[in-house]
């Protein structure tokens, strides 16, 4: 019994913060698949008639085909109805049919899921390259040449759009060197320029996060004092500096995930990768509710997990994070 004090003490302290991460989740699932709800219903146009062309082909469908789909799918039910019997099966953890293919939502989002998954791995991972590695390089020597290039290079890359880089780095390592496949997902290099694309907005922004914590560590009293007892430059910065400038750039993170949720929606409809922003894009041409409301309710959720484990990850960063 003893041997379990330790895991029941960390499970106390941790469970507020679990909690609070799981009533988001409900929160999150609740509004995001009420209003995808609302939106999709006031869409202009004839939602059957777009379901019925996204079975059949719009050559194929007349009046009566539309009439179908619509009884068919209850589509002329009250909308509250409808959206209490949504909230009905959430509950149960039932996404319901597609639309349009008439297939469990659960299962084609499943087939997603992973490739979304794998695309922003390799995003986060390259941003974290890209990004606070040069931006402490520039808080080593603030104000020099190369403090001034990164930060005009990461406003340029910032203020940059998705699409308009995604177009530009097709264009260099697609079109001229023919380095990268432009889309698709069955080549080895294929998740490059997409993930490169949602890195670099991200890196553009952490490494001036970097950078600042850099110069706020550098002008510390305990950094001196690491140089003033001995320490080379490189021991001051590995021993003291890195935990203490990674602390506030893995906090970042969590605000930067809303542009890599948000990202992937664009980027993955430009390099025809097949993720779950890809099936959104999709879902919302064909007027397919439940599809709509399954890919948004998982964006979301996928929202509220990268903040929990940058929650644990700034926990075992810094001790002073952790719950007591």
């Amino acid at each position: 019994m003893a041997s379990l004090t330790p895991w029941l003490d960390t499970a106390r302290r941790w469970s507020p913060l679990l909690g609070r991460r799981l009533l988001q989740a409900l929160l999150v699932a609740l509004l995001v698949g009420t209003l995808c709800f609302f939106m999709t219903r006031w869409l202009p146009g004839d939602t059957a008639f777009r379901i019925a062309a996204g079975r059949y082909g719009y050559d194929m469908v007349d009046a009566a085909a539309a009439e179908a789909v619509r009884a068919e799918l209850g589509l002329n039910r009250p909308a509250l109805a409808a959206l209490a019997d949504w909230w009905g099966k959430l509950v149960r953890l039932d996404l319901g049919l597609s639309l349009v293919t008439a297939q469990p939502v659960i299962t084609e989002i499943g087939h997603q899921l992973g490739q979304t998954l794998r695309l922003s791995f390799w995003a986060v991972l390259l941003s974290v390259l890209l990004g606070p590695i040069p931006g402490v390089l520039a808080g080593l020597r603030p104000g020099g040449w190369f403090d001034r290039a990164t930060l005009a290079l990461s406003v340029l890359l910032r203020a940059m759009p998705p699409f308009v880089l995604g177009l530009v780095l097709v264009l260099v390592f697609s079109v001229e060197l023919n380095a990268l496949p432009a889309a698709g997902h069955m080549d080895q290099g294929s998740v490059a320029l997409p993930a490169l694309t949602l890195a670099i907005g991200l890196a553009a922004v952490s490494s001036r996060v970097a950078r600042d914590a850099m110069v706020a560590v550098r002008g510390s009293a305990y950094y001196a004092f690491a140089l003033t007892k001995g320490l080379s430059p490189w021991q001051a910065l590995t021993r003291h500096g890195v935990r203490n400038v990674g602390a506030p750039v893995v906090a970042y993170v969590a605000v930067q995930l809303v542009y890599l949720v948000e990202g992937v929606v664009l980027v993955e409809t430009i390099f025809a990768w097949p993720g779950i922003g890809h099936a959104l894009v999709h879902a919302i041409f064909g007027r397919d509710v439940p599809m709509i409301q399954g890919t948004a309710l998982v964006l979301g959720l996928m929202f509220v997990l990268f903040n929990a484990l940058v929650d644990v990850a700034c926990a075992a960063i810094d001790p002073r994070r952790r719950p007591q």
